[in-house]
């Protein structure tokens, strides 16, 4: 795949048939994907050919291969001109993000209670492929409920505050979501894992505040050094990853009849304003707010043992999504217009003033929450006024390695002890999920953020680091 180079952080694929639109990727030299070994460019590429897409296809730095899209994949459909939506460029674990939440305790006095607090939230989190979670429903209309209601459906209920809602994307609830387009096999996958972590790069990781960049932007958080901190990265379990297969599926049956050719049928798609595009989203929205109430009940459950083990409280920082597509109005060569704005594996980054934001937030922009990979340090950063691609950037660290590959590099070598020797705690987690997330496996988060920022795609406010990790 041939680059051109526009700038340190922004690499361009020229336009050619079929593609519609060019490639845009932001990332320094050292952060391009291996050509060899990766075939992500070349899905940046096809996703420009869908019919209504706007702008550019852009990638992230931490763009890698998935599933029609590549992960760290933004791409906008003008809706009023034939603009498709695509399952792939949500991905599987619809509305799969990051909650942070803030404890009013430091790093120093935790120090004493920490085995004690990581033995409490091991127990109270339900984690791993089985079907234990933290809210057991009685009957169908209750994960109705929490399908249309999200989060606020969960604090109705009784697990959180009213204030966690003002510090959540879409203030807890996708609208839209209708769970009548949601299959009886999607519901019975979600139906027992309504407040669990799940596997794979899902965690509970306990953290401090490591560094601050900006004094004014981090108060605004509720973000100081030292502070503690508890970050949830999970989704829509079994649920969402039923609800992306099924539309694939149907979407292939109708692309057709559409008139819609795409070079790779990972990327089957429906215009927006189609009975199939309509009815994805609405199933789409309905998963979302499935992973809403999802954090929203694990962040309960934590809530719970830090004021049993410490005596502390945690406010919500914020919850944002990286998995979805979300209607959205942009300018498009000076003219506000209607797109379905697809971040698959990329975070929305809503600048200072924007209209969605909690007044609390809106003189500094939306907080931003990028993990890193095992045992490395996160990032909370903030969107910036300008920025490119739909005012998206990344969600991580992005692999460089498959998990198989992982797996394989550890052999032989103990993940357990490494995290230990840099005095992080581990819970519940075997050998092999702890291998398949280790650094080696992941690009440098730093570098990652660095070229974030150097894009202009967002700004840096704290660096966190790990203390414990709990996973499946």
């Amino acid at each position: 795949m041939e680059l051109v180079e526009e700038s340190p952080y922004r690499f361009r694929i020229d336009r050619h048939d079929p593609m519609r639109v060019p490639g845009v990727v932001f990332a320094s030299r050292s952060l391009l994907p291996d050509a060899g070994a990766d075939k992500s460019l070349e899905q940046v590429a096809n996703v420009a050919t869908l019919p209504g897409i706007v702008d550019a296809s852009y990638a992230m730095p931490d763009v890698h291969w998935g599933y029609g899209f590549p992960i760290g994949g933004v791409a906008a459909t003008d809706v009023a001109h034939g603009g498709v939506v695509s399952p792939g460029g949500v991905g599987f674990d619809i509305s799969c993000g990051v909650r942070l939440l803030a404890a009013d305790i430091d790093r120093d006095g935790l120090r004493p209670r920490l085995d004690a607090l990581m033995d409490g939230l091991g127990e109270a989190t339900p984690r791993g492929m089985g079907k234990g979670a933290v809210w057991h429903l009685s009957k169908r209309s209750e994960l109705d409920a929490v399908l249309r209601g999200g989060s606020r459906y969960a604090v109705e209920r009784g697990f959180g505050v009213e204030r966690d809602l003002q510090r959540c994307e879409d203030y807890g609830a996708v609208g839209d979501a209708n769970p009548a387009e949601v299959s009886e096999r999607a519901i019975e996958r979600g139906a027992r894992q309504v407040g669990s972590l799940g596997s794979g790069n899902h965690f509970l990781e306990v953290q401090a505040v490591e560094e601050v960049y900006d004094d004014a932007t981090a108060t605004a958080f509720g973000l100081r050094p030292g502070q503690v901190c508890v970050m949830i990265h999970c989704g829509s379990r079994g649920l969402g990853h039923q609800i992306c297969t099924d539309y694939v599926r149907k979407m292939e049956k109708v692309m057709d009849r559409h008139g819609i050719h795409v070079p790779d049928r990972q990327l089957a798609c429906a215009p927006v304003s189609s009975h199939e595009g309509r009815a994805y989203l609405a199933a789409m929205a309905a998963a979302a707010n499935y992973a809403r109430a999802n954090r929203q009940l694990l962040a309960d459950a934590a809530r719970k043992v830090f004021a049993r083990v410490t005596g502390s409280r945690l406010e919500l920082v914020y919850d944002i999504s990286h998995n979805l597509a979300k209607i959205e109005d942009h300018d498009v060569d000076g003219e506000r217009r209607a797109l379905c704005v697809h971040r698959k594996g990329a975070t929305r980054a809503l600048p200072p003033g924007h209209a969605d934001l909690p007044d609390d937030l809106r003189d500094v922009g939306q907080p931003v929450l990028i993990p890193g990979s095992m045992g490395t340090g996160s990032y909370v950063l903030t969107g910036v006024p300008g920025a490119p691609a739909f005012a998206s950037t990344c969600h991580g660290a992005g692999r460089v390695q498959s998990r198989k590959q992982a797996v394989k590099a550890e052999r032989g070598l103990d993940p357990r002890g490494q995290l230990e020797a840099q005095n992080i705690a581990v819970r519940g987690a075997s050998r092999r999920g702890l291998a398949e997330e280790m650094p080696a496996a992941y690009k440098d988060i730093s570098a990652v953020v660095a070229a974030a920022e150097g894009a202009g795609l967002c700004r840096k406010v704290a660096r966190l680091a790990p203390i414990g990790v709990v996973k499946g």
